[in-house]
């Protein structure tokens, strides 16, 4: 029987030192050099050892399995492979060592990939009754990953998930601490109590303040959003508690390394009456956000604080540039999203499409987003159609969702199928954006698959990077 602490290795990378080392996928690593391993992240933490000792967990069987990561330990493991691959020739095999000697002092100091891939942990969920969670606005039969509500730390220092801090132990704060798990990702929305408990729907959640000072008192860094609900923390004719919750957070700087400022998401289906963010809200929030970043970029050199995309795209106003978001803190957050494409846009070479479309090579392509971003995907699209491309792009409008929800993410198959229908002809290639898809796999929000577009429409799918390079690199691809 398996043990039910340690962490199952899923896979071992073909030719790695753990394959060669012994280790096995179903293997239970227990213990790394002593220290118990609870998940992926004590396997990182503990396993960064140039000599490694693994209590393993075989079936029923316990064994221990060593490892020497020095690169004289590995030179012998990588002489013996290039040997045996390559005996028949004396020049072949002297190549190879020499490149195994350098592969190894390279992954010695990088820290040595061992070739092993952990199972995924489970995944701890959110206790909060967020009045804006997104999850809870989803109707039923969409992917089922959608409907996890994730409020795990460890999901927020690997991936940059944002976190309420409500579900933290005290041996997650040590831990934290310990492991120096940083930056973590934090959702504060207020500073003041009683309203951030309205927001998430707690009223036992902690003081946030405190959980952040202990976190910047132990030099954890952070990344803080703050979501925005009119009649709750801003609206137009208040901001006062966006202002104090803004000076609230700086007061933790360097420590609270950024802080967004995004508008709520409102689906069709939900329940709470929450009102959604109005082009006056925006408004007011932009200029309080900007006054605070001028503020801090005259003192600190950097803005720390900054106003999501679609709060400028709600407020009818332009975009800044690139600059403006220094090393982009919050971009998969959709803070300097738009502008990275913009500046990518104008960057990206694009001349030899000119050469295939004289050839009469290039097919008609049709491509789509939301419809926040139309305006700068068809300024870019009508760029490549000055150099002979034949290509539209099509807005999708959200009937699933709702109308209210403009952004490309959160576009369905249905949605698209329905928008696209008459506006394809019969050789056209469909370019879908991957942002579109999630979990890695051809399948949309609402379980339609790429196959199923592909079916419905008649026509050719191209999945594609959702960039200008990846739009121009298919487009070159499928023009030869």
């Amino acid at each position: 029987m398996k043990s039910n602490c340690g962490v199952e290795i899923q896979e071992i990378q073909k030719g790695s030192i753990a394959e060669v080392a012994g280790l096995a996928p179903g293997d239970r690593l227990i213990k790394t050099n002593s220290y118990k391993v609870n998940d992926v992240i004590d396997f990182m933490f503990y396993s960064n050892e140039a000599k490694l000792s693994f209590f393993v967990e075989r079936g029923s069987k316990r064994l221990t399995v060593n490892i020497n990561r020095e690169p004289k330990a590995k030179y012998l493991v990588c002489d013996n492979l290039a040997k045996q691959a390559l005996s028949d020739s004396q020049n072949a095999w002297q190549n190879a060592r020499q490149n195994a000697r350098q592969n190894a002092v390279q992954d010695v100091d990088q820290g040595n990939d061992l070739g092993i891939s952990i199972k995924p942990f489970k995944i701890r969920t959110c206790n909060n009754k967020c009045i804006f969670c997104f999850v809870s606005q989803l109707p039923k039969g969409l992917r089922r990953s959608l409907y996890i509500k994730d409020d795990d730390y460890r999901m927020s220092f690997l991936y940059g998930n944002y976190i309420t801090m409500t579900n933290l132990t005290v041996h997650d704060k040590r831990r934290i601490v310990k492991q120096r798990l940083s930056p973590l990702y934090i959702s504060v929305h207020s500073t003041n109590t009683e309203i951030r408990n309205k927001l998430i729907g707690n009223s036992k959640a902690p003081d946030i303040l405190k959980e952040i000072k202990f976190l910047s008192d132990h030099r954890i860094k952070m990344h803080t959003q703050i979501i925005l609900c009119p009649g709750y923390n801003a609206g137009y004719n208040d901001d006062r508690d966006l202002k104090k919750t803004i000076s609230d957070l700086y007061r933790f700087y360097p420590y609270v390394m950024s802080i967004a400022v995004v508008p709520v998401g409102l689906t069709a289906h939900r329940e709470n009456a929450i009102r959604p963010v109005e082009q006056e809200d925006a408004i007011e929030a932009i200029k309080t956000i900007k006054k605070f970043e001028a503020r801090f970029k005259k003192k600190h050199g950097e803005h720390i604080v900054y106003a999501g995309d679609e709060l400028y795209i709600k407020a009818g106003l332009e975009i800044p540039h690139l600059e403006h978001y220094e090393d982009l803190p919050q971009v998969e957050n959709g803070v300097g999203m738009v502008a990275l494409f913009i500046d990518r846009a104008r960057k990206v070479k694009i001349e030899k499409i000119k050469q295939q479309a004289d050839k009469g090579k290039t097919p008609r392509f049709i491509t789509f987003t939301g419809e926040s971003f139309y305006p700068y995907l068809k300024k870019f699209i009508d760029n490549l159609k000055m150099y002979g491309v034949d290509i539209e792009a099509v807005v999708i409008k959200n009937t699933f969702f709702g109308r209210s929800i403009t952004v490309a993410g959160l576009i369905t198959g249905r949605d698209v199928m329905k928008c696209l229908s008459g506006n394809i002809k019969k050789n056209d290639i469909l370019l879908i954006p991957d942002v579109v898809l999630g979990d890695g796999n051809e399948v949309f929000l609402d379980d339609v698959s790429k196959q199923d577009v592909e079916d419905f429409l008649g026509i050719k799918t191209v999945l594609i990077d959702s960039s200008p390079d990846g739009l121009v690199n298919a487009i070159m691809a499928l023009s030869n």
